[in-house]
């Protein structure tokens, strides 16, 4: 055995990730994020499930390891915005991203809905009409070769 501590040998702490964006997730950005004209036509009112849109004054625009973002509390991530966001918009643009991210179906926590939902609901949410209903078969996953212990 040696007297060598582990991190002399290569061994010790992973690497942290103290946050994880959007693009992380997918392994590439979306061209929303680039391209303000891609969610300039995005009407937040129709967008807005419900006459509620109480929920959409809680989405700000950020800053994310020095980057405009927005959060998507769906995957837990920050979404980088990458254009410029004229004055006095930042809200309004960074609330445009998010619902161009999960009416696109982008949302990494929209994209477990199919096999972790556990009761019924749109797959997309309730921002996107017709969208379709997941979670009305759900089986709790098993790990195979693992059985529960007797009790």
């Amino acid at each position: 055995m040696s007297d060598m501590a582990p991190h002399d040998i290569g061994y010790g702490e992973p690497e942290k990730i103290q946050s994880i964006d959007a693009e992380f997730l997918a392994g590439h950005r979306f061209p929303y994020q680039e391209d303000i004209s891609l969610i300039e036509d995005i009407d937040l009112d129709a967008a807005t499930p419900g006459a509620d849109i109480n929920w959409l004054e809680d989405i700000h625009l950020l800053i994310e390891e020095g980057t405009p973002a927005v959060f998507d509390r769906y995957s837990n991530a920050f979404l980088k915005i990458y254009f410029p966001i004229p004055a006095d918009r930042e809200n309004e643009i960074a609330r445009k991203v998010l619902i161009k991210h999960l009416t696109s179906g982008n949302s990494y926590g929209i994209q477990l809905k199919e096999k972790h939902t556990k009761f019924p609901q749109p797959e997309l949410g309730p921002w996107v009409p017709g969208s379709k209903t997941v979670g009305t078969d759900y089986h709790a996953p098993v790990l195979e070769g693992w059985e529960p212990p007797a009790h």
